[in-house]
């Protein structure tokens, strides 16, 4: 079955970095665009960033745009978020998502804390 794993949060300072990780089986991994999202304490998960199967385009969205890099290694059958210049406001549980055969799947998260 769809399995996606995430992994590489942890607590960082103001202005610091995190690459997240996202392992992916039990799907043809290069066959389907995959995305970021999290969601904070007491707010609605929101998407960060999504990549398309060939990795060739990436979105991001306003609020880390120019800070985060998505990624992915269509080889390993995984998934990266390099997160830069990391604030306050990028606290939140990270999810890896895919949508697959018409269902969405979702990891289980990794929490970020971005804090001094």
């Amino acid at each position: 079955q769809v399995q996606l794993v995430e992994s590489g949060g942890g607590l960082v300072q103001p202005g610091g970095s995190l690459r997240l990780s996202c392992a992916a089986s039990g799907f043809t991994f290069s066959n389907y665009a995959m995305n970021w999202y999290r969601q904070a304490p007491g707010k609605e998960r929101e998407l960060v960033a999504t990549i398309t199967k060939s990795g060739g385009n990436t979105n991001y969205s306003h609020s880390v745009k120019g800070r985060f890099t998505i990624s992915r290694d269509n080889a390993k059958n995984t998934m990266s978020l390099q997160m830069n210049s990391l604030k306050p406001d990028d606290t939140a549980m990270y999810y890896c998502n895919a949508y697959v055969l018409g269902r969405r799947y979702w990891g289980q998260g990794t929490l970020v804390t971005v804090s001094s």
